[in-house]
């Protein structure tokens, strides 16, 4: 249903159009970004050689529907980050669950990842549900707060380990 590609200069309009405020910004992209997003930032982004950043391709119209990230580290441990299904309409249809078995599957073939977390806010209960299909669980040592707009955002860290 979906396909991976590089991610590159040819796409920054595409996600600049998808972050259309502040608050999905920090949603979507945590503290790396400042809104509005743009090029230059967009090409500090992909400078990064630890950063796999994909465009999600819906694959039977070719048509580039999400970005998603693996941020490698050399410790074994991958990082899932800034997975984004852009238009609004195909949320909530499965995509995202897709989209992360196929990151899981990258990061532990491809990048020899032994273990991969991600951070997602506590409030986003259908994105945490969709990690917990995929075997996520939530490490409960790792929470963190942010303050955007007056309230207090709870980051939580979620992990899947490698069977061996």
């Amino acid at each position: 249903m979906i396909k991976f590609k590089q991610f590159n200069a040819t796409d920054f309009g595409r996600l600049i159009s998808w972050v259309d405020s502040e608050k999905l910004l920090i949603q979507f992209a945590g503290p790396i970004f400042t809104f509005p997003l743009t090029v230059e930032q967009l090409e500090l982004y992909i400078s990064d050689e630890n950063r796999f950043p994909f465009k999600v391709i819906k694959s039977e119209t070719c048509e580039v529907i999400g970005h998603a990230e693996i941020y490698h580290s050399k410790n074994k441990v991958a990082k899932l980050c800034r997975i984004l299904i852009g238009d609004k309409n195909l949320r909530g249809q499965g995509i995202g669950e897709e989209i992360v078995k196929e990151l899981v599957e990258f990061a532990f073939n491809e990048l020899s990842a032994l273990s991969i977390e991600l951070n997602v806010y506590d409030w986003n209960t259908s994105a945490i549900k969709c990690y917990e299909k995929v075997g996520f669980v939530v490490d409960q040592s790792k929470t963190k707060a942010n303050q955007f707009d007056n309230n207090e955002w709870t980051s939580i860290n979620m992990t899947l380990d490698k069977l061996r």
